[in-house]
C-alpha cells in the first residue's frame, strides 16, 4: 500500500524530451558514519576544507551543512534503556542481534544500552524552493532533473536565500561571498553518472535514482524495519503533502526529525507570501478610503 499519492512533478524537459525526476533516498539505518561521502563530495566538487576541530559532538566534526561542507555526517549518541537483562551482553540478545544483523539499527555497546545514529544530511532540493523563489538575479534554477542548483557565476552574494530554506542549508563562503550548495552532481547528472557521493557509500546508505522508484523502494523497506521491531522508523519528506511540496532528497530514520537535527513540519518560507501581500492590499485599500472619506469629511 502507497503512504502517498505522487503528486509532484514527475518528468522535466531535457533537449525537448521528458527527463524522470532523480534524487536521493538515504536509509540511516544502513550509514555507518565511515564519512565517504563527505570525502567524495569534496574532492569532486573541490569544496574547500572546513576543519572544526573537537565538536563535543562525538565523531561529527563537520556540525552542519555549509557553503564548505555539502554533506554532512551526523552522528547521535542515545541512552536508551534496550529490555534486556543487566547480566546478558547486548549483542548476545538474540531478538536485538536478529534486529541489528537484519537491519543495520545502528552500532550498540555492551550494557549500558547506547546507540549512535549516523545519517548523512544534505541539500533536500524542495519541490517549493523558497531559495529559488527570493533569488531576484536567477542564480539559483531548477534543472531538467527536478533539481536545484546554483550558478556561482551569476550569484551576487545578495543572501537572500540563506534564510529562506527551511533547513538551514544555504550559506555564504567566506573567501568570496557568494552562496554554494549541494548540486546533487548537476555534471555527473548530465553524463549519466550517479552523483559521487551515492559512488562512494559503501554501505548503499545513500541511493541515487529516478524518486518515483526510490519512494516505493523507501515504502518496502520501511515496512521490513517496522516488522522487525524499529518502532520509531520512519520516512522524512518522503510524500508530497508537507510543507515543501514533496523533495528530491528523502530519509529513512530511525528516530524523530529533531533528534538528527531536522525540521519536523520544515515549510516553504515564500509559502504564504501571496495571500500576505492580499492582504496588505486590501489593507491598504480600506486605509485609503478612511483617509479619503476623512478628508471629504473635513471640507464639508
Amino acid at each position: 500500500m502507497k503512504l502517498q499519492t505522487h503528486a509532484w512533478p514527475a518528468t522535466y524537459e531535457r533537449d525537448g524530451e521528458a527527463q524522470p525526476r532523480m534524487g536521493f533516498f538515504t536509509d540511516t539505518s544502513l550509514c555507518i558514519g565511515c564519512k565517504a561521502c563527505e570525502v567524495a563530495c569534496k574532492e569532486w566538487n573541490r569544496v574547500p576544507d572546513s576543519p572544526k576541530g573537537f565538536t563535543g559532538k562525538s565523531y561529527d566534526n563537520t556540525v552542519d551543512l555549509g557553503a564548505n561542507t555539502w554533506r554532512h555526517v551526523a552522528f547521535v549518541e542515545q541512552h536508551k534503556a534496550l529490555g534486556v537483562a543487566e547480566a546478558e551482553s547486548l549483542v548476545q540478545s538474540a531478538s536485538l542481534e536478529q534486529l541489528i544483523d537484519s537491519t543495520g539499527l545502528g552500532t550498540y555497546q555492551d550494557g549500558d544500552g547506547m546507540r549512535w545514529l549516523m545519517a548523512s544530511d544534505v541539500c533536500k532540493h524542495c519541490t517549493d524552493a523558497a531559495c529559488l523563489e527570493v533569488c531576484p538575479t536567477g542564480a539559483l534554477f531548477r534543472t531538467e532533473f527536478g533539481t536545484v542548483v546554483v550558478q556561482e557565476d551569476i550569484c551576487n552574494g545578495c543572501g537572500y536565500c540563506v534564510p529562506a530554506c527551511p533547513f538551514g542549508v544555504l550559506d555564504k563562503r567566506e573567501e568570496d561571498g557568494r552562496v554554494w550548495k549541494c548540486t546533487l552532481c548537476y555534471d555527473r547528472l548530465k553524463d549519466d553518472r550517479e552523483p559521487a557521493c551515492a559512488q562512494a557509500c559503501p554501505t548503499k546508505s545513500i541511493q541515487f535514482g529516478e524518486l518515483g522508484d526510490l519512494r516505493d523502494r523507501a515504502e518496502e523497506r520501511l515496512a521490513a524495519l517496522s516488522d522487525a521491531g524499529a518502532e520509531n522508523a520512519q520516512l522524512y519528506l518522503h510524500g508530497d503533502q508537507d510543507g515543501i511540496g514533496g523533495a528530491g532528497a528523502f530519509f529513512l530514520l530511525l528516530d524523530e526529525p529533531e533528534v538528527y537535527g531536522l525540521p519536523p513540519d520544515p515549510v516553504d518560507t515564500t509559502r504564504d507570501l501571496g495571500s500576505t501581500w492580499g492582504a496588505v492590499g486590501v489593507a491598504m485599500a480600506g486605509l485609503g478610503a478612511a483617509i479619503a472619506a476623512a478628508v471629504i469629511g473635513g471640507r464639508r
